[in-house]
């Protein structure tokens, strides 16, 4: 049930989303698109919270998708320009992508070939893979050695190239150098500038940080102009985190408190179940301030033995019943929350611009039942 509600009256855990916050990446973005001329698409696999579509509508130009359910969710409730991607489309599914999306980019030449007339006039793409990438994290590595994800030959994509609209790179991941994206980019244009003067458009993908404080997004647009202007392409970019970096808290409570060699504060939280990426990429999250006396662990409540959230400094020490927000908890958390344990799921609450906070999902122990079997 939506209602308005100050926010300590909401029970926890829940995600808190602030307009506010987003707005101001949001700005960044349109900025982004109005002095470089690039296309904007919300990344449905990092966030898709739409509720908040609405606000984000404005200032980006549509979404892009890794699989039928969110071609049909970005279609159905963002709207604007809808691309489609998968790493691989399966035959009883490709009808309905194809009825759902604007253009449908294809991991694989035998993926292309295979779908392709079932496309007919539908804008197709195909993922090129450099071979080169900034990913610090080897599992989040598409130019990782082996990797399923785009073709890296030219001479095997050329063979496509009368029917090829556009290419998706996605080769940065949480990228906030700007010369290293434009040294990326430099050697993509030396390899494949043959290609890419032959297509009509080009993704950029995701993972560059254009919205982190300090970058410079004049230098950025600069380049997206230039390449666009030299191979005469449309640019898309391909934001998630980007988009809604610092703008969300996991709201949690003090269950329990604990001391075995550090102060432990257990929460009515999971990592596992809520905030899955700090225990697949052994992260830890924002938590506390930096100047506070009082060190405690944060750990959630499952019995899996690596549940922590990290360490925070809190200027008092911590009581069972203090609420704790966890930073960036927007990307790769709703997406991937689960009902590990059987842990309470996440309510997902809005503050609007005026500070008034409505909560729009609710879970339950129904909805636990009925996700099994």
């Amino acid at each position: 049930m939506v209602h308005v509600s100050d926010s300590l009256m909401i029970p926890t855990p829940y995600y808190l989303i602030d307009e506010a916050a987003l707005l101001r990446n949001l700005q960044v973005i349109d900025q982004v698109r109005k002095k470089s001329g690039a296309k904007v698409l919300l990344a449905l696999k990092c966030f898709a919270t739409w509720s908040v579509f609405d606000l984000m509508r404005p200032y980006m130009d549509g979404t892009t998708s890794s699989s039928l359910y969110e071609v049909k969710l970005g279609h159905q409730k963002f709207g604007g320009e809808t691309q489609a991607y998968s790493v691989a489309f399966a035959d009883h599914e490709i009808e309905e992508v194809l009825a759902h999306c604007d253009k449908i980019i294809f991991n694989s030449v035998n993926q292309f070939q295979r779908f392709a007339e079932a496309a007919g006039d539908k804008p197709k793409g195909i993922r090129l893979n450099p071979g080169i990438s900034s990913s610090g994290f080897d599992l989040a590595d598409p130019a990782r050695p082996f990797s399923r994800l785009g073709e890296s030959d030219p001479a095997r994509i050329t063979t496509l190239i009368d029917q090829l609209d556009g290419v998706m790179i996605h080769n940065n991941c949480e990228n906030n150098d700007f010369a290293r994206f434009d040294a990326l980019l430099g050697q993509v244009e030396e390899r494949y500038g043959s290609i890419l003067e032959r297509l009509k458009w080009v993704s950029l993908g995701g993972g560059i940080s254009f919205t982190h404080p300090g970058y410079p997004v004049d230098a950025f647009c600069e380049r997206l102009r230039r390449f666009a202007d030299t191979y005469g392409v449309q640019v898309y970019l391909e934001p998630g985190e980007a988009t809604v970096r610092h703008t969300t808290t996991l709201e949690v409570s003090v269950l329990d408190l604990a001391s075995n060699g550090k102060q432990l504060a257990i929460v009515d939280s999971s990592t596992e179940a809520h905030m899955l990426d700090l225990l697949i990429y052994r992260e830890t999250a924002p938590l506390g301030n930096d100047k506070g006396d009082h060190v405690y662990q944060i750990c959630g409540k499952t019995c899996l033995a690596g549940d922590i959230f990290g360490e925070g400094r809190f200027e008092q020490p911590l009581q069972v019943g203090d609420r704790i927000s966890i930073g960036d908890a927007a990307g790769y958390t709703m997406v991937k929350k689960n009902w590990f344990n059987g842990v309470h799921m996440p309510s997902i609450a809005i503050r609007n611009t005026e500070g008034q906070v409505r909560v729009v999902r609710n879970f339950s122990f129904d909805e636990y039942v009925s996700s099994l079997s």
